[in-house]
């Protein structure tokens, strides 16, 4: 029997419990599953429920040396062979599934090296062999998991700027359906896409704007793909609805007027935006005047430069998760593929100024500039034509998604990161100050 203490003073202490400023009230086993009797491998799904009457799921691995097996490098092993085998194991209430797919057939030995990726926050990642890494996901919520999704999606259409799927394992129940882990293909040797452009932001600056051109070609490549499949209703391209558009521009109304409202004084850096809120907004109204918005499809959700991987001189998409504050059936919601792409765009923004911030260089002339066209000059080569507008309805259609980033930029970093609050600053000023595009 497990004791109450001892579960919630373990989950609360990890990197990857994400409510440390609520008040936890108590926390049950809710289900269980026995993955292997000897030595001990026992699959958890633990509750935790907090003061305030809500609650969050979480999943645990345990054996008879506590509640942290995935710390036993032969027990993750275990976890691998279950998904190799694809066995089928019951739980209490329900039954923990795994599977694998062709991409794990390709390893035709058994593994051996386990190492964990100490930087992963909300989940817990551990590599086998430098050939396959098991993302095991630990606040759980009902429903497929968007990344098992999209990877299953990708590597099923033959997508290759992807890690591919080797497989899963899963848990269906009474308490939920829900996505328990993912193995991929693990690519050695990569340099993720934000730190390269800083370290060549000095002296190999043409070489990385150069190879922009490539991740925009790989983008519009997998939103091709995403939107190529008419037949299976979780992907199947569908048009952009007026009602859609103004959801849209409703919430972001929204979250303009709730931020200029509340800009904190006797900040110079915010000088430039304040009392301006309502200029923002009519720009959104212009912005939103559109002849056509094209399609909303199945898109990556979180797209920015730390989730792609320069491996061997191409580009390696990462992390379809999401955004991690929203539920999961908002990230799992079709939207405009063009999303994605404002969000590289802001990354660049980033990139610019964390030069400066994080390491004291100066980005070249017209970075940020450069890196715009290079990228959207490849994206709109490969893009299918059909699910985006383009012309003065792409641009437009971009700095909306642009502005939304911004705006949700200015938010977070006036909570977290005071001193990063003047890149927001600068994106709302310039799609302010740029002509709306007719």
């Amino acid at each position: 029997m497990i004791d109450e203490r001892e579960l919630i003073e373990f989950v609360t202490s990890q990197r990857w419990f994400g409510s440390k400023t609520r008040d936890v009230s108590h926390s049950t086993v809710v289900d269980s599953a026995e993955l292997r009797a000897d030595p001990r491998l026992e699959l958890l799904l633990v509750e935790i429920r907090f003061d305030t009457g809500t609650h969050d799921t979480y999943q645990l691995l345990a054996d008879d040396g506590g509640l942290d097996a995935l710390a036993d490098p032969r027990q993750v092993r275990e976890l691998v062979h279950l998904i190799r085998t694809n066995k089928k194991v019951p739980a209490g209430d329900g039954i923990v599934e795994f599977a694998s797919t062709e991409a794990f057939g390709g390893v035709g030995h058994e593994l051996r090296e386990a190492r964990s990726i100490s930087a992963e926050q909300s989940n817990t990642s551990i590599v086998f062999d430098e050939e396959l890494i098991l993302k095991v996901f630990r606040r759980l919520e009902a429903g497929i998991n968007p990344e098992l999704e999209l990877l299953r999606f990708l590597t099923e259409h033959a997508f290759e700027n992807v890690a591919q799927l080797a497989g899963w394992y899963s848990y269906g129940g009474r308490q939920m359906d829900a996505t328990l882990g993912i193995m991929q293909q693990f690519v050695p040797g990569g340099q993720d896409g934000w730190d390269r452009a800083l370290d060549t932001m000095e002296s190999e600056a043409e070489r990385f704007l150069d190879s922009l051109h490539m991740l925009g070609e790989v983008t519009g490549r997998m939103h091709a793909v995403l939107g190529s499949d008419s037949n299976d209703p979780a992907f199947a391209p569908e048009e952009t609805s007026g009602e859609s558009l103004g959801l849209l521009t409703a919430t972001v109304d929204e979250e303009i007027e709730s931020i200029f409202m509340d800009l904190p004084e006797g900040r110079p850096e915010l000088e430039p935006i304040r009392g301006r809120g309502e200029e923002v907004r009519e720009r959104l109204r212009l912005l939103t005047n559109l002849g056509g918005a094209g399609r909303v499809i199945r898109h990556h959700g979180d797209f920015h430069l730390g989730q792609t991987l320069w491996a061997d001189g191409d580009w390696v998409i990462l992390d379809f998760e999401g955004e991690p504050a929203r539920s999961l059936p908002e990230r799992r919601r079709k939207r405009s593929p063009l999303r994605d792409v404002a969000g590289m765009l802001r990354s660049f923004a980033y990139a610019a100024s964390a030069a400066t911030l994080l390491r004291g260089v100066d980005p070249p002339v017209a970075w940020e500039e450069r890196a715009r066209a290079q990228f959207l000059d490849g994206y709109r080569q490969t893009v299918d034509q059909h699910l985006v507008p383009f012309g003065a309805s792409m641009d437009k259609l971009l700095r909306v998604f642009e502005l939304e980033k911004a705006v949700y930029e200015l938010r977070y970093e006036l909570n977290n990161r005071p001193d990063w609050v003047k890149i927001p600053v600068a994106g709302i000023l310039r799609m302010l100050e740029e002509e709306v595009p007719v």
